[in-house]
């Protein structure tokens, strides 16, 4: 056996033990699985820990879960096959991936959709997230709450991005979701998807020019340093899906899913104020960075460009949905 053999062998084997599936040890005692795709210190990697750490107190030590993040279990879409096989308990996924098994969530990031995260806390807390859960039951999954993934801003190695114009010709790298393509098609991009892990290399390699997440994945995955000009574009707003496997979820007795459900929940709260403070904290510091250039848009110009991408919307299979989504938002 090579050393390159034996190498992959050890890696497989320990991410096979880490997304081990739920299991009950005795005694009453669980071991589960959570995995992410966020780097260390990003609001979800930090909720993750603490939903560990709460379940681990509110149980009496009975409840243990193991956290991986950094896609050390794989991307994201890789995670949502483990969940569906129930090869591993849960993952704090991303909304771009998760469209791929349930198409309608993606219209959750329609453009402009809603004014503020607040507004957008308020429909996914609502009716539309109750929905969205049902929906998530028929292909497998457990949805417990819908965390933060934030407003997204575009950036770009070329130039300051003011109105739609500036976004033609440069090639943009959007997660594998539908509706992201859409919107930045729309304002004349070319897209192109990597997966989220190899991005900084694409940027710092010029596979492509640009791309567009929050403020707090752009920091916590440091591609400010291969993308100098960060344009506050706000062209949609995202959540990350709190999904477990139906399978595991089936072997937990009662008082561990209660157990699990408000943990979640509350982490969930955790998530969503570090986001919105991050938020705050590194626009401030980006705008003091002589390294980097940051502007804001006049929205209207973008909006009016992107304004068919919903109608087209309301015309797939599940347009109800998106026509009651968008009323909620309204």
């Amino acid at each position: 056996m090579t050393i390159q053999t034996r190498r992959r062998a050890v890696l497989l084997g320990t991410l096979g033990s880490l997304a081990m599936p739920a299991l009950a040890l005795g005694q009453g005692q669980v071991r589960l699985t959570l995995g992410h795709g966020a780097a260390p210190g990003n609001p979800r990697s930090l909720a993750a820990e603490r939903l560990a750490t709460r379940l681990r107190e509110q149980s009496g030590g009975r409840i243990e879960m193991r956290v991986a993040g950094s896609a050390q279990l794989g991307d994201d879409a890789a995670m949502l096959t483990s969940l569906r096989t129930g090869t591993l308990d849960i993952s704090v996924n991303s909304q771009g991936a998760s469209s791929a098994v349930l198409p309608e969530l993606a219209a959750l990031g329609m453009p402009f959709l809603f004014a503020n995260a607040q507004a957008a806390y308020k429909v996914v807390d609502g009716a539309v997230g109750e929905e969205l859960a049902k929906r998530f039951e028929g292909v497998g999954l457990v949805a417990l709450g819908w965390w933060e993934n934030g407003t997204r801003h575009t950036t770009n190695s070329k130039r300051p991005v003011t109105r739609p114009e500036d976004l033609r010709g440069l090639k943009i790298r959007t997660p594998p979701d539908p509706m992201t393509i859409d919107i930045f098609q729309a304002l004349g991009a070319a897209t192109q998807q990597i997966n989220f892990a190899e991005l900084y290399v694409a940027l710092q390699q010029g596979v492509v020019d640009g791309q567009e997440n929050p403020l707090t994945n752009i920091s916590s995955s440091k591609l400010h340093e291969v993308n100098r000009f960060i344009s506050l574009t706000g062209h949609k707003w995202e959540c990350n899906p709190f999904l477990v496997s139906r399978i595991s979820w089936g072997r937990l007795r009662a008082e561990d899913q209660r157990l699990l459900r408000e943990a979640a929940r509350e982490a969930g709260e955790y998530q969503r104020s570090l986001s919105q403070e991050a938020d705050a904290k590194l626009l401030a510091e980006y705008r003091a960075n002589p390294a980097v250039t940051v502007n804001t848009v006049e929205q209207g110009p973008f909006r009016a460009a992107t304004a068919a991408v919903a109608d087209r919307w309301e015309a797939r299979p599940f347009g109800d949905f998106v026509r009651r989504l968008r009323q909620a938002a309204a």
